[in-house]
C-alpha cells in the first residue's frame, strides 16, 4: 500500500503517529507536508522502542506489518488493511483474529482497491472518535 493511498485515513481530527522507523524520501516529504503525523524514525531504536510507543496509544491503524503483531500480541486495539490475497494467518471471510482478540481485519474487496478500505477504514474511525467524544 503507498502511503498517498492511507493518508485519507489522517485526515480525520485525532494525533497521529508514523511507527515506520525507514521512512521513503519521496513518503517523509508528504508526511512532513501533511504536517499531522509525528515521525520517531531514528528514535525508534529497537522494538522496544516501538512497543513503548504503541502502548499510549488508543488504536493501531496499520497493513500486516510487524507493528499488527506486536500490537495484537500486545493486546493494543489494532485495525488492520489487508490485500485481496493476504497471508494465510488472517484467514478469511473474517474481520477478527483468532490469534489476536484485539485485531479488526478490514479487507480489499477486490485486487489494488485500496479506496474502498480506506473509505471502510475513515467511516468506522470516524463514529469511534464520536463515540469517544459522548
Amino acid at each position: 500500500m503507498e502511503l498517498q493511498e492511507f493518508l485519507p485515513i489522517c485526515s480525520l481530527n485525532a494525533d497521529w503517529i508514523c511507527l515506520q522507523k525507514e521512512v521513503r524520501e519521496n513518503d517523509l516529504a508528504a508526511l512532513w507536508q501533511m504536517g499531522r503525523i509525528a515521525l520517531f524514525g531514528d528514535d525508534l531504536k529497537d522494538f522496544s522502542d516501538t512497543a513503548a510507543l504503541i502502548d499510549l496509544m488508543d488504536l493501531v491503524i496499520t497493513i500486516d506489518t510487524s507493528v499488527a503483531h506486536l500490537a495484537g500480541a500486545m493486546g493494543k486495539p489494532v485495525w488492520i488493511l489487508l490485500c485481496y490475497n493476504s497471508d494465510w494467518r488472517w484467514l478469511l471471510d473474517r474481520d477478527d483474529s483468532p490469534w489476536y482478540p484485539t485485531a479488526r481485519l478490514f479487507r480489499q474487496q477486490e485486487i489494488g482497491n485500496w479506496a474502498g478500505v480506506v473509505d471502510q477504514v475513515k467511516n468506522e474511525l470516524r463514529t469511534a472518535i464520536l463515540l469517544d467524544r459522548l
